[in-house]
């Protein structure tokens, strides 16, 4: 792609995000998620590659529709109320159809079908974008209208999408497809927090956006894309490898990682809103993902595919680390001690 092209259209993807969290009023929201998902179709389908071409298909419709749902909605809600402001979401027909509209943007169960397909076929790096900056909108939309939202379809799509999630990812060997079911979990868990307490699910996405980030940046490092070849990393990259074992492990939310704060403060959130029940059922559910977790950092560490005799020693390549991956893993395993700090903030 023509290095000129490519800035305008990182540009406008920043530009469409900025005028989506930034507005007030649904019609210019409407306007910056149109022009988000503009700016990333030609960036998935670069490589000319016909599965490329295809998850930029499968991604244009379905954001396309959800943009579709979202303008009905403001409509539906303006022509109820008077009020095309954000915050003023009163028609409770126009609050379902937006929960499920950002449900649809953002990945979240019933309406994850079309996530894992998308993230197979373009590259890490795209991968890394539509797991991070291209949930950035929606998750805020999300936070101004949470007032608003329905608690009962909120709480329900959470759970399925903790459930799905873990359960679709145990027999995933392809590494984008599980860092896909892993970002359907995480949203549940975001999800389910979100009308109780808005500030506590931006801090778990924004740590989960730094956690994603550590793992995509390691794995573009090493040039990964399956399990088979994750098992023979270690022998090449020994200190990408430990990296990558510990943003997994972090991101599945094992103490004392910093994944483990997020989680944490949820479920004593949950607790404290008697919701225990609904507190138990998520953290079992975790306990799907964090087995394609281990998994993951088994291969990373531990393992060798079987080979032949002559090709078991692989050759040592020294590869300097780039410094923002070595900043990105400390502080996705080192920040749990900061969680009296975010509790005030909470």
């Amino acid at each position: 792609m023509n290095p000129q092209a490519k800035l305008i259209f990182i540009l406008s993807l920043i530009l469409g995000s900025t005028i989506a969290i930034s507005s007030n009023h649904w019609i210019t929201a409407w306007a910056g998620l149109e022009i988000n998902t503009l700016a990333i179709l030609p960036l998935i389908s670069k490589s000319h590659h016909p599965r490329a071409i295809e998850a930029a298909t499968k991604c244009f419709l379905v954001q396309a529709a959800a943009s579709t749902l979202i303008l009905f909605s403001s409509m539906t809600n303006a022509w109820y109320n008077g009020q095309w402001d954000i915050t003023l979401l009163t028609c409770p027909t126009s609050c379902v159809i937006l929960t499920s509209a950002i449900a649809m943007k953002l990945g979240l169960a019933p309406f994850h079908f079309w996530c894992p397909e998308v993230l197979q076929g373009c590259s890490l790096t795209i991968g890394l974008l539509l797991s991070t900056a291209m949930k950035c909108p929606p998750i805020t939309l999300l936070y101004m209208t949470s007032q608003s939202l329905n608690p009962s379809l909120l709480i329900t799509m959470a759970i399925l999408s903790a459930a799905l999630g873990g359960w679709m990812g145990l027999n995933q060997t392809q590494t984008r497809k599980i860092l896909a079911f892993s970002s359907i979990s995480h949203l549940g868990w975001m999800a389910i927090i979100m009308v109780y307490s808005p500030k506590l699910a931006l801090i778990n996405f924004y740590l989960y956006a730094m956690l994603t980030t550590t793992v995509f940046l390691i794995l573009n490092s090493i040039k990964t894309l399956k399990l088979a070849t994750l098992m023979t990393t270690w022998t090449k990259t020994p200190s990408l490898s430990a990296m990558l074992m510990l943003s997994l492990l972090s991101l599945a939310g094992l103490p004392p990682l910093t994944g483990f704060l997020p989680k944490w403060m949820i479920i004593q959130e949950l607790v404290d809103q008697k919701m225990a029940p609904t507190a138990t059922i998520m953290a079992l559910l975790s306990l799907l993902s964090l087995f394609f977790y281990l998994r993951l950092a088994y291969c990373a560490t531990i393992t060798l595919p079987p080979h032949t005799a002559n090709h078991m020693k692989q050759w040592y390549v020294y590869k300097p680390i780039n410094a923002s991956v070595a900043i990105l893993t400390a502080t996705s395993i080192a920040l749990l001690p900061i969680s009296p700090a975010i509790l005030t903030i909470v």
